[in-house]
């Protein structure tokens, strides 16, 4: 046989070799329990517990409270806390924005550097646009009767 393959069935005896693990009480010799054991079985047992242990490990710490103590881990308080003081600080800085427009408009009506022309006094406290379909532009029935009179009146005054 083959130097290559001899070495290969002594590493393959060497593996599956039974040996056996015994536990013996020291001051009696007594045997309190014994195991017979292989390479490749003490390699399968080994594995099979670091993977337990990874994943146990793993579980407790994503889904216990312990995840906060690990760096780059928000508590979910904090994440709260930061999304309700972003809003505040939105609708702040909107009024704010609206405040410095009414304040503006005002420095120009009293420095006079306001042009009449685009003046508008609903629009120094309107901060949103107004949509006008939402109003409804038909003539009512006392409108329509004024409409009338005066249009009387000024067929009168023409023949006069």
């Amino acid at each position: 046989m083959s130097e290559k393959r001899l070495k290969r069935k002594a590493f393959l005896n060497k593996i599956t070799a039974k040996n056996r693990l015994v536990i013996l009480n020291e001051d009696t010799f007594e045997e309190i329990f014994s195991f017979k054991l292989n390479i490749i079985n003490v390699f399968i047992a080994a594995t099979i517990g670091a993977i337990f242990l990874i994943s146990v490990t793993s579980y407790i710490i994503a889904f216990t409270p312990l995840r906060e103590y690990i760096p780059g881990y928000a508590s979910t308080k904090l994440k709260k806390d930061a999304i309700v003081l972003g809003l505040k600080s939105d609708s702040l800085e909107f009024a704010l924005k609206k405040n410095d427009a009414y304040i503006q408009s005002v420095k120009k009506v009293l420095t006079g550097d306001l042009e009449y022309a685009k003046v508008n006094k609903d629009s120094i406290m309107a901060s949103e646009y107004v949509d006008p379909s939402e109003y409804n532009f038909e003539a009512s029935k006392e409108e329509l009767e004024l409409r009338k009179q005066v249009e009387e009146e000024a067929q009168k005054n023409k023949k006069k």
